[in-house]
């Protein structure tokens, strides 16, 4: 058979059962806070092979990874950087706990030193002068992140903490595309959160017009239990800004304005809560909920020798699919990803693959 099939070249195993009607896959869509880890892999192989096997059958696929390039952790993040970057300028304090650590930190840290020098340099007393204690110290570790974020824009100034901010986003996000594309996973869109205003606006108009808004508490509910889910959901918040969850209503509806007949999202099984939210929002902006079809990947669980190898993005310490990459190799380890449903645990055993 293989003879046959070099023969045939492309075309091999491939029909028209499709007839390139227009479907959407978006898989791995990782906030860009630091490398992809071997959990973010297995969604990368699996949403790699549905894209695959569905172009091989005719439809028209799309492939997109929906970059979270704004909201809380890309500020967290854009302040870890500065405060590394304070660090390499020779202030000493204690590094938030909540903060970022990892390594490649250091790195972006670095790039903001060479390019401004001590332009950026602010005195760490200055830094924390009443800023609430961090966890280690008794106090709130959340507290202590929010108020260094909110320290840093104020420090920096608008434009200088943009650049901070788009710093760490595209050295991280530039990583993440090369990483992937070696890993044989190329996209056609990479679609910034940021470019929803619009649309976050015009998704409220359509709940507002069609009367599944309402406000409490000084914040705006989507009367999401009228459509099966659980509890009603804020759209946007008593200090009038937009929630993750708008966010997610206005992309959805984004994609099926482009046209895609059904759209397909690989999503961490911790996001199974989110399915019934998101569904019921397209139904009440007149969109058939059956169009959006979730698949849940659970994490990847690394052993090596046996032993559990922990990972935590903030902390640093995680095996980055790129480690993984070079010291199983690529094929292998799609293979490995996909031998398991992905609705199953999966214990990743380094020695064995």
């Amino acid at each position: 058979i293989i003879s046959t099939i070099l023969d045939a070249g492309e075309s091999f195993g491939r029909c028209n059962i499709g007839q390139n009607e227009p479907y959407q896959v978006e898989f791995v869509s990782a906030n860009p806070t630091g490398p992809l880890h071997v959990g973010h892999g297995r969604g990368a192989a699996y949403g790699a092979c549905i894209a695959n096997l569905m172009e091989a059958a005719g439809y028209g696929v799309h492939r997109e990874y929906y970059v979270n390039d704004a909201g809380r952790q890309m500020n967290i993040l854009a302040s870890s950087v500065w405060l590394r970057y304070l660090e390499l300028c020779g202030e000493t304090f204690s590094f938030p706990s909540n903060g970022y650590k990892g390594q490649y930190m250091l790195e972006i840290a670095k790039t903001l030193q060479n390019r401004h020098g001590d332009a950026f340099r602010v005195a760490a007393a200055e830094v924390f002068k009443d800023i609430p204690a961090d966890e280690p110290q008794g106090g709130d570790k959340e507290e202590h992140i929010d108020a260094l974020v909110e320290r840093t824009r104020q420090l920096l100034g608008d434009e200088r903490y943009l650049e901070v901010f788009d710093l760490g986003l595209n050295a991280i996000l530039d990583d993440i595309k090369d990483d992937l594309a070696q890993f044989g996973v190329l996209y056609q869109t990479w679609f910034s959160e940021r470019s929803l205003k619009e649309d976050i606006d015009k998704a409220i108009a359509k709940l507002e017009a069609g009367g599944h808004l309402y406000e409490k508490d000084g914040a705006l509910w989507f009367r999401s239990t009228s459509f099966g889910d659980d509890k009603d959901r804020v759209i946007r918040r008593d200090n009038g800004e937009t929630t993750y969850f708008a966010s997610d209503i206005a992309y959805h509806l984004n994609k099926f304005e482009r046209g895609f007949s059904k759209v397909i999202n690989v999503w961490g099984a911790d996001h199974h809560g989110y399915i019934a939210r998101v569904k019921a929002a397209l139904q009440a902006m007149g969109v058939d909920p059956e169009r959006l079809i979730v698949k849940l990947v659970q994490f990847a669980i690394l052993y090596r020798g046996g032993e559990r190898v922990q990972m935590s993005t903030r902390s640093g310490s995680f095996v980055t699919l790129r480690e993984l990459r070079e010291e199983v190799g690529d094929d292998a380890a799609r293979f490995f990803y996909v031998t398991r449903k992905p609705e199953q645990h999966m214990d990743f055993d380094l020695d064995l693959a």
